[in-house]
C-alpha cells in the first residue's frame, strides 16, 4: 500500500486528504479536513498555519507520496498571488518532511475524477464520495483535496502498468 496526501491549497480554506491505494490503483479513504485559515490576523498567519498544520497531518498520517493542485491564472492578480504562496507553504511542509510533491492541473483532476475537463465542484464532490466509499456529504476543499490524491493514485496506477517512469508520463511546464 502507498499512502498519498492530496492538496487542495487556498488563502482561505485549504482541502487536506488522505488515501491509501495498492498496485493495482484500488483506494480506500483514509482522512479528509479543511483547514480553516480565516482567523488570523494576517495573511503570513495563514500561510505560517498551513505550513504547520500540514507537517502536523504528515506527522499523523504518513504519506509517502504528497500531490497538490497547480495554480490556475484567476482573474485577479492579487488572489493568484495568494494562491501562489499558500500553494508554495503547503509544497513547503511536504518538502520539509522529506517527501516529493507531484502537481497536478485542475482539467486533469476533472478528468481522472470525473471523466471530463470542465467539471463543477459538486460533481467533484459526489465523484469522490463514491470513488471512495464516503455517504456524507464531503466538504468542497477537502473533495477537492481528495480528488487531486485519486488523480495521483490513478496515474500511479497507470504508469506502472505501462511499464514506463513516472517522470516520462508528466508533461514538462
Amino acid at each position: 500500500m502507498t499512502r498519498i496526501l492530496g492538496i487542495d491549497p487556498g488563502s482561505q480554506r485549504t482541502g487536506v486528504g488522505v488515501i491509501d491505494t495498492d498496485a493495482a490503483g484500488a483506494t480506500r479513504h483514509v482522512f479528509h479536513t479543511a483547514v480553516k485559515l480565516l482567523d488570523n490576523e494576517t495573511f503570513p498567519l495563514r500561510l505560517k498555519q498551513i505550513f504547520d498544520e500540514l507537517c502536523g497531518f504528515i506527522d499523523e498520517h504518513r504519506p509517502d507520496e504528497v500531490a497538490i493542485e497547480r495554480v490556475f491564472m484567476a482573474r485577479n492578480p492579487d488572489s493568484a498571488l495568494k494562491l501562489g504562496q499558500a500553494r508554495g507553504a503547503a509544497i513547503c511542509a511536504a518538502v520539509h518532511k522529506g517527501l516529493t510533491v507531484t502537481e497536478y492541473a485542475a482539467k486533469e483532476i476533472k478528468q481522472a475524477v470525473v471523466g471530463g475537463g470542465g467539471a463543477d465542484k459538486t460533481q467533484i464532490q459526489h465523484m469522490v464520495g463514491i470513488l471512495l466509499n464516503i455517504s456524507q456529504k464531503i466538504q468542497a476543499d477537502a473533495a477537492d483535496a481528495l480528488a487531486v490524491a485519486l488523480t495521483h493514485a490513478h496515474t500511479r496506477a497507470s504508469t506502472d502498468r505501462l511499464g514506463i517512469p513516472r517522470s516520462a508520463w508528466r508533461r514538462r511546464r
